[in-house]
């Protein structure tokens, strides 16, 4: 991508659009470039690292994609955005300027292939305990098997939870009956598509959390 600066000291990255991809369909070939206007300082990189979150035409909420997909949706009339960033970078088209969105919505339904069951990761696993351990209620920084791996537990929803280091040393590959603990709460599987969104997302932007029902609050 190259970039130049003009005579008020911003960097301008001029970007080919092209097709969104399989999700909202086939984008017309020949599309105007996309000039991204990043204020002096401000890092170039923000194409890679920033995210923004695609509602269903139904405000469900699909998944994040990279910014740079997610301006040429709007761009192209595919998507509506629904919350910008108004401290985020302008982008310019020929035909109009946005402010960087952080959640835009499908003009078109799309329907999402149901799946059972989600699967876990880290991320999903401290959302669902709210980033508190299951046994202190502190902040957690860990994942723990209730019962221990060594003594044949799962690493599965059912069997992990959230948990602070401390708590974490002090159990080892110990029963909870062994140390008369007890958990704050029962460690099940959470439902819901928005837990696929969540599974890979340790962070999210708080123009989000509406979306994504109480898990993510």
């Amino acid at each position: 991508m190259a970039q130049r600066k003009n005579g008020r000291g911003h960097r301008h990255h001029r970007a080919a659009t092209g097709s969104p991809g399989p999700t909202t369909g086939t984008a017309p070939r020949a599309l105007h470039s996309v000039e991204v206007t990043v204020s002096a300082g401000q890092e170039p990189s923000i194409w890679g690292r920033r995210r923004v979150l695609l509602l269903n035409s139904t405000y469900e909420p699909l998944t994040a994609l990279p910014m740079r997909r997610a301006i040429i949706m709007v761009m192209c009339g595919k998507a509506d955005v629904v919350h910008d960033d108004p401290l985020g970078p302008v982008i310019h088209s020929a035909t109009r300027t946005i402010v960087v969105p952080s959640v835009i919505r499908l003009r078109t339904f799309v329907r999402v292939p149901y799946r059972a069951r989600i699967p876990m990761t880290r991320a999903a696993l401290m959302h669902r305990d709210r980033f508190r351990c299951a046994y202190c209620g502190g902040k957690a920084d860990t994942v723990d098997h209730v019962i221990p791996r060594s003594r044949g537990g799962a690493h599965s929803w059912e069997n992990c939870v959230a948990a602070c280091s401390g708590c974490n040393h002090r159990k080892a590959d110990k029963l909870l009956t062994e140390l008369g603990w007890t958990l704050h709460v029962t460690p099940l599987p959470p439902k819901g598509q928005h837990w696929r969104l969540l599974s890979s997302i340790k962070e999210l932007d708080p123009a989000w959390v509406r979306y994504l029902g109480e898990g993510a609050a």
